[in-house]
């Protein structure tokens, strides 16, 4: 495809002809056209792109001072948020885990921004070990992930600067509690495996020329460093030759094996498997083509344990030998059933854990696949854990739903019996609260579930206020979980809807194929049935429906809100992939094309992409919903330049009295690591521009 740009500045200034009170900051526009298989597209407000520009910062002063003023005026605003802060000042901790001679786990006292790490030897008091909220005095810093030895002694962990998905990692011993060596620098998208007691694995990507937020990086490569050598030293062990975007390294629980993993998008990769004896030595392929999802559960000796999708869409357990693990040697251990497959290992064991219409059961197998037993869990909803080194006695599930607060269990796998390890004292009353899973038709009759949570005794009059939230891409699934912010607006009385929409990972690999490319409307089709089944039903009616998502759910919102305006009356797209023409030239956004396509692969695809891109079919003299756009100044997964430019399009063509605002949050990035502090004050927004767009004056009761 050839494209041409034309690029001419204009001193013409739009000003928006609302006929609201709100006069929104004016946003410049440019005589900037591409030129897509001979069709002409309009990009006038491509200068926003630029996050290093002062007009950009400018812009972005003038669109926060315009939405914090709105916001702020809301009169129940100030209650809402200590109703949040109330219901999240609770303690909360992890299940423990042993590394060397300590027992650690994560605490939060309530509100603090962030976890602490604790240790403990038996028979000790907890001792704070890594506290998060020293490594900045605003909270922006975050612990991003950490890794020990193999004896445990010593500890690599990232941090985040910002929201930022590039990372930091500093090596620490872990008896002195002291930091060793240089921190590493310029890391993404990593994790950190050890080696052994003398080095770790890492990812990252050539450093981006421009801006390190925003400019392309798909170049994704794996690295070894060795402690005491400068990381300019450091060995590059896969990548380089062929471009991959995602790169990872993992060395096996018995530091034998190290495994490669290499995709070039979000789905389907292919595997390689090295001995660790030599560094230097041979690569052997397991998989050499990107037409399944496969990666390493365990090993025992020489047999590894894999989870593939290959010829299984719902995923299944196989065995092979290392020195030949193509799947011609594949040998079914766990094989795939009706229901997608989520598995884990600990104490020598595989749990399978499947989704049921998105709600969980767990199974407990040997290593020859013997099923040993169902683990029983404490009700319907969502189970994760049972992970676990293979000499560890006891195992950790959590569960919850949507008005169950998580909770740990500890779990003897000799046995099968589990009691309640760690249980929330949360000022939330689970017991006045209900939820229902049903199932409706989409356009094209496909059946598709759907939770909605409510507290008991609520009428079906068409006047509740409902979030209809959604995802409905990149193979992953929606399952019940228990947030704070849901449990508010549930105390309020409203009602909380979650689709399974195609695109997820739900039903397996069909389901996320007919939501990618050429059937992404299909997501779309089934978020909109989703609304108007609750309209059917009696739970609300357009005057009180919001719709919420975030990154490809801020997609579905924005094209939602496109497509069908009169739908509900509040939207809110956060850290959306809102410009489908160009969201492969940013960051590592051209892994996405396995879900997306791209506007050069074809025309048929251009012409698919534009027509429900929310960027490019926003409509002049539409009335909008009132849309609450959220970003981070330091998003550089899905950069902000999308809900810049769709918001100054927004603002420039909608008609009518609804606020169509942006809230960018600085220091912030996609929404991993931010401050507690921070996440209060977004949601008590994003909840009252939503009551109160709604008609509600005060706190519902």
């Amino acid at each position: 495809m050839k494209v041409l740009i034309f690029i001419a500045m204009t001193l013409v200034i739009y000003s928006c002809q609302s006929t609201s009170e709100l006069n929104y900051p004016e946003s410049r526009k440019e005589k900037i056209v591409d030129t897509y298989f001979g069709v002409q597209v309009s990009d006038p407000y491509r200068w926003l792109e630029d996050d290093l520009s002062d007009e950009t910062a400018a812009w972005v002063g003038a669109q926060n001072k315009l939405t914090f003023a709105y916001l702020n005026q809301i009169p129940f605003k100030d209650e809402l948020q200590k109703r949040l802060e109330h219901l999240w000042d609770y303690e909360k901790i992890s299940a423990p885990f042993e590394e060397g001679d300590y027992t650690y786990f994560y605490k939060n006292s309530g509100l603090q921004n962030h976890y602490v790490l604790y240790r403990k030897k038996e028979n000790e008091k907890p001792q704070v070990f890594l506290d998060p909220n020293s490594f900045s005095e605003d909270g922006t810093t975050a612990l991003a992930g950490l890794s020990f030895s193999k004896n445990g002694r010593l500890l690599a962990y990232s941090i985040s600067e910002g929201g930022s998905d590039w990372r930091k990692i500093i090596t620490m011993d872990v008896h002195a509690h002291k930091q060793m060596g240089d921190t590493l620098v310029d890391v993404k998208f990593s994790g950190i495996s050890w080696k052994g007691n003398e080095g770790f694995f890492y990812s990252s990507y050539d450093k981006p020329k421009g801006s390190e937020l925003s400019a392309k990086t798909d170049q994704h490569k794996l690295y070894y460093h060795k402690l005491g050598t400068p990381q300019s030293d450091d060995i590059l062990v896969f990548g380089g030759d062929e471009k991959y975007r995602y790169v990872s390294g993992s060395v096996t629980e018995d530091a034998r094996y190290l495994i490669i993993s290499a995709s070039k998008s979000t789905s389907g990769n292919k595997l390689f498997v090295k001995e660790l004896q030599d560094l230097n030595g041979p690569l052997i392929t397991i998989l050499d083509h990107f037409d399944s999802d496969t990666y390493l559960l365990d090993n025992d000796g020489s047999t590894l344990y894999l989870v593939t999708n290959l010829d299984a869409p719902n995923k299944k357990i196989i065995r092979t030998k290392a020195s030949n693990p193509q799947p011609k040697h594949w040998v079914d251990v766990v094989p795939e059933t009706e229901h997608v497959l989520i598995p884990s290992k600990g104490s020598g064991y595989f749990f399978a854990e499947y989704m049921i219409d998105a709600i969980s059961k767990v199974y407990q197998y040997n290593y020859e696949g013997k099923a040993i037993r169902e683990v029983q869990l404490p009700g319907l909803g969502s189970a994760g854990g049972f992970r676990g080194k293979k000499d560890q006695k006891t195992l950790y599930f959590s569960f919850s739903n949507y008005y169950t607060p998580g909770s740990y269990f500890a779990y003897n796998p000799k046995t099968g019996e589990s009691t309640t390890y760690w249980k929330p004292n949360i000022p939330f009353s689970p017991d006045d609260y209900e939820s229902k899973q049903v199932f409706f038709n989409s356009k094209d009759g496909t059946k598709v579930p759907m939770i909605i949570t409510y507290k008991k005794g609520t009428r079906l009059n068409g006047k509740n206020p409902t979030m209809l939230y959604g995802y409905g891409g990149f193979n992953i699934s929606l399952t019940p979980s228990f947030s704070v912010v849901n449990a508010t607006w549930m105390s309020l009385g409203g009602v909380y809807a979650v689709p399974n929409l195609r695109g997820g990972g739900e039903y397996g690999k069909s389901w996320h194929k007919a939501g990618t490319q050429m059937q992404k409307q299909n997501v779309f089709d089934d978020f909109i049935a989703a609304a108007e089944h609750l309209f059917e039903e009696g739970y609300t009616s357009p005057e009180y429906l919001a719709i919420r998502g975030g990154s490809n759910g801020g997609l579905l919102v924005g094209a939602t809100m496109t497509q069908r305006p009169d739908l509900a009356k509040v939207a809110l797209p956060a850290v959306g992939v809102l410009d489908m023409l160009r969201y492969h030239t940013f960051t590592a956004g051209a892994g996405w094309a396995y879900d997306y396509g791209t506007s050069e692969q074809s025309e048929e695809m251009f012409q698919y992409l534009r027509g429900y891109s929310p960027l490019h079919t926003l409509e002049s003299g539409t009335h909008y919903p009132a849309t609450l756009v959220t970003t981070g100044d330091h998003d550089d997964r899905v950069v902000p330049a999308h809900s810049f430019k769709f918001a100054a399009t927004l603002q420039e063509k909608h008609q009518g009295d609804n606020p169509v605002l942006i809230r960018i949050e600085t220091d912030a990035g996609h929404g991993a690591g931010t401050p507690t502090s921070k996440s209060i004050a977004l949601y008590a927004d994003v909840l009252g521009f939503t009551l109160y767009n709604m008609g509600f004056r005060s706190l519902p009761k």
